[in-house]
């Protein structure tokens, strides 16, 4: 499942980064977005959501979010 699918609250392991751009893999994985790291859904709206990683909040897209699997 996509993060994007998640449950609002519930922590998840990150299993893959589905992007093709290496530019994006390194921003993600500068914020703590990597194979293994716990994630949480903090909220949902319309075309973003808001998760927590390590100690931080980041507000990401929803392309984003359905490249990032659970």
């Amino acid at each position: 499942m996509t993060l994007w699918e998640a449950v609002t609250g519930k922590e998840y392991n990150i299993r893959s980064i589905m992007t093709d751009d290496e530019e994006l893999d390194q921003f993600l994985f500068s914020l703590g977005c990597y194979q293994g790291e716990p994630i949480t859904v903090v909220s949902r709206k319309k075309r973003s959501c808001t998760i927590a990683v390590k100690d931080a909040r980041y507000c990401i897209d929803d392309q984003l979010a359905r490249a990032i699997e659970v």
